[in-house]
């Protein structure tokens, strides 16, 4: 059984940085997408950033793009999302999902193409 596990958030005040951590265990051959999702309280959940865990391809939302990095340690099955300069509206319990292998442009940004999921961690972002 394929099963992310999100650590690392927090209470933050606006322009610290964080970095949260996502370690899957069993993990199969099959998992090609690592993806960060976000849900603020209020709205849907939305694709934050992406990357392969076989070669070098990251992916990011526009609204964190230049501030969140996203990284990852294959040997730890672990993959990390850096995050600088924090606004109060990125304030949201924030998901990890691994996924298999998708080409169409944009999947790694879709919910549905990710199979498993955390339990998420809460990151709030004081103004």
């Amino acid at each position: 059984q394929v099963q992310p596990a999100e650590s690392g958030g927090g209470l933050v005040q606006a322009g610290d940085s964080l970095r949260l951590s996502c370690a899957v265990s069993g993990r199969t051959s099959n998992s090609y997408w690592m993806g960060w999702f976000r849900q603020a309280p209020g709205k849907e959940r939305e694709f934050v950033a992406a990357m392969s865990w076989r070669v070098d391809l990251t992916y990011y939302a526009d609204s964190v793009k230049g501030r969140f990095a996203i990284s990852k340690d294959n040997a730890k099955n672990t993959v990390y999302l850096q995050m600088n300069s924090l606004k109060p509206e990125d304030t949201a319990v924030y998901y990890c999902a691994t996924g298999p292998y998708c080409s169409a442009y944009g999947c790694y940004a879709v919910e549905g193409r990710y199979d498993y999921w955390g339990q998420g961690t809460q990151v709030t972002v004081s103004s």
